[in-house]
């Protein structure tokens, strides 16, 4: 069967093609379709007519993500695929660009673009996912769309923070963990200090969760407040912008609680099995992790997620990053949440950073280590389908670690160490470690005492 790579690069409006075989040389020329009906008819028209002409192939096609002008694209040739021998991917870019850059392509053009798609489709087979279908694709929706009006909530309330500096600086002693109800329902009313000075106690007690001497206190300190602010425009801003707030806060809940209420995805049910794991936390996993059957191991996943630790050796040099936060940072940020909580609610969780910290580790690499502890966790549920059960890994570590023997070096098969070598400081001693740990009188797994060593 021959087989035959569909390189697109999707634009605003439209895309590029070029099909390529597996030697990587041009079967179709670049060319150009717009993003409508009659650009996707088209396109079915033409891969039908090649594989009309020829027979017993198939067509691996791919295109990158761009944030979502791939997805009409993608859709379409996940249609094309009921029919047609065709498959389908979606490419990270990071990987596509390293690609290109691999094959020193100094410019950067749609044409370029597409070529470097199919090729990377061709040089990385094992790194592209061919996929049937996105059972995921509305919830995906849904969950960029909170995403943006998280965003624009966050943005709102940093500009608040910066009026409120100038207008009724006392009231930011209440906002160090964010902006609590009562506090931008107080703004509403008394958006300046000088608003707030003049007003009664007992008005405001009337505020939710205000009490009469939290009531007096805010008085009390807006008569002596240091604001410079007092101009009605500064009041009708602040008023303005605490309630597009508070509105976009009320639209966040609702369509988080339509969100949790649609999701029919059996895997987050199993999740939330997990103290710590929410609605919105299991749906944001799933959604970066999609299926645990793209990850062979779990070191795989917590590479995925950017947890691994990176370490460089380069001749004498050895450098190692705790974390190498690698990727992109949703994922880590919503495992770091999860950890947070865990911590405090779920007993092993919490027993294992209360454990590392007692022994001296710094509590954001405990932290860590619980977010690392936690995705190996998840993927053994997800792979075996089993609610979180906390014994399995308590037993898990209390199993004896296995003797092992020293191995003999690899790297070093043909020829061991070579006194004579005109090699640094630095690696001597580590040969003369090496030596002393795989010497008889060690112990059985290799290390124990140091022996004399003499050169």
């Amino acid at each position: 069967m021959q087989t035959f790579y569909l390189g697109i690069d999707a634009s605003k409006g439209y895309a590029d093609f070029i099909i390529l075989n597996s030697q990587k040389e041009v079967v179709v020329e670049s060319f150009q379709l717009d993003d409508t009906f009659d650009g996707h008819c088209f396109l079915y028209e033409l891969l039908m007519k090649f594989l009309t002409d020829h027979t017993d192939s198939i067509i691996y096609a791919a295109l990158e993500s761009t944030g979502g002008y791939e997805n009409n694209w993608y859709n379409a040739l996940l249609e094309f695929q009921g029919t047609l021998n065709l498959q389908t991917a979606r490419l990270n870019p990071l990987g596509v660009y390293h690609n290109s850059k691999a094959d020193m392509k100094r410019n950067v053009t749609d044409k370029i673009s597409a070529q470097s798609v199919a090729e990377y489709m061709i040089a990385h087979p094992q790194k592209v996912s061919y996929q049937s279908q996105d059972h995921l694709a509305s919830l995906r929706k849904q969950w960029g769309f909170i995403k943006m009006l998280t965003k624009q909530c966050t943005q709102l309330l940093n500009q608040l923070e910066s009026l409120l500096y100038s207008a009724n600086p006392e009231v930011l002693a209440y906002c160090k963990d964010g902006a609590p109800a009562w506090v931008l329902k107080l703004l509403v009313k008394y958006p300046t200090a000088a608003n707030l000075g003049k007003s009664k106690v007992s008005a405001v007690a009337r505020i939710p969760f205000v009490s009469t001497a939290k009531a007096k206190e805010l008085v009390l300190n807006a008569k002596k407040s240091v604001a410079s602010a007092t101009d009605e425009i500064t009041q009708q801003l602040i008023v303005a912008t605490v309630k597009q707030i508070m509105h976009l806060k009320e639209t966040i809940k609702a369509q988080s609680g339509i969100m949790a209420r649609a999701c029919a995805v059996p895997e987050v049910e199993l999740l939330k099995t997990f103290i710590g794991i929410g609605d919105s936390s299991g749906i944001g996993l799933m959604l970066n992790i999609q299926s645990v059957k793209r990850f062979k191991t779990v070191k795989k996943l917590a590479a995925f997620f950017g947890l691994h630790p990176k370490l460089k050796i380069s001749g004498d040099g050895v450098s190692v990053v705790r974390m190498s936060k690698e990727g992109r940072a949703e994922p880590r940020q919503i495992l770091f949440m999860v950890a947070m909580t865990a911590i405090t609610q779920n007993p092993l969780i919490r027993e294992i950073y209360q454990e590392h910290v007692r022994q001296g580790m710094e509590k954001m690499a405990a932290i860590g280590l619980c977010m690392h502890k936690i995705l190996r966790i998840i993927y053994g549920m997800l792979k075996n389908n089993s609610p979180f059960d906390p014994e399995i890994d308590r037993s898990n570590r209390q199993k004896p670690v296995s003797q092992r023997k020293p191995r003999q070096n690899k790297v070093r098969r043909y020829q061991n160490y070579d006194s004579n070598a005109p090699i640094s400081r630095r690696q001597k001693t580590k040969r003369m470690e090496q030596r002393r740990s795989q010497s008889d009188n060690g112990a059985e797994c290799g290390i124990l005492a140091p022996v004399p060593f003499s050169t």
